[in-house]
C-alpha cells in the first residue's frame, strides 16, 4: 500500500489551533479553543497538495503517537470523509478530510480501511468538525464517506 508524507499541524488533545505559515516557515497559535473543545486526533495537512478552500488537503491521523506541531510522519490513506463548508460569506466549497495512519503505528497496524474503524470514530470526528466549525461562524457538511482507492484518486499535487 502507498503511502504519503503527512505534517501535522495541531495535535490530539490539543486546544489551540496551529497553522502553518507557509511564507515565514514556521507554525502559527491561529486560535484558542472553547474551554472543552479539543482536538480528538492530529489534525495536518498533504503538502503540494491545494483544496477548493486554497488551502493544502486536510487529513486527520488516527494513532497512539503523540505528535507535536510540525511533525512529518509517512501515512497510508484509508478513506476519507467528504463534506462541503460554508463560510462565512456564504461561500461553499468542498473541504474534504483525508483519514491516514501512520506506518510507524503499532496500535493502528491491521487498518487498512475507514471500514475497520468503529464507525464512532467517524462520528467523533464528523460531530468535531460540525462544531469546530459552527463556532467559527461557518457550517461543515459532511456528505459521504469513501475508502482508500477513492480517496487516492481524489489527492493531487497543486
Amino acid at each position: 500500500m502507498k503511502t504519503i508524507t503527512v505534517i501535522v499541524e495541531t495535535p490530539k488533545g490539543s486546544a489551540q489551533k496551529y497553522d502553518y505559515d507557509k511564507k515565514n516557515k514556521w507554525f502559527k497559535l491561529k486560535k484558542i479553543m472553547p474551554a472543552g473543545m479539543v482536538f480528538p486526533f492530529d489534525f495536518g495537512f498533504i503538502p503540494n497538495t491545494k483544496g477548493e478552500d486554497g488551502d493544502p488537503l486536510d487529513i486527520i491521523v488516527i494513532s497512539e503517537l503523540k505528535s507535536f506541531p510540525g511533525c512529518a510522519m509517512d501515512c497510508r490513506i484509508i478513506g476519507g470523509i467528504c463534506a462541503k463548508q460554508t463560510e462565512k460569506n456564504n461561500k461553499t466549497v468542498r473541504n474534504d478530510r483525508f483519514i491516514v495512519i501512520p506506518e510507524a503505528s503499532q496500535m493502528f497496524a491491521d487498518v487498512k480501511s475507514i471500514d475497520d474503524l468503529p464507525q464512532e470514530i467517524i462520528e467523533q470526528i464528523e460531530k468535531f468538525f460540525i462544531n469546530y466549525n459552527e463556532e467559527a461562524g461557518k457550517k461543515f457538511e459532511p456528505l459521504k464517506n469513501i475508502d482508500a482507492k477513492e480517496a487516492y484518486k481524489l489527492i493531487k499535487p497543486k
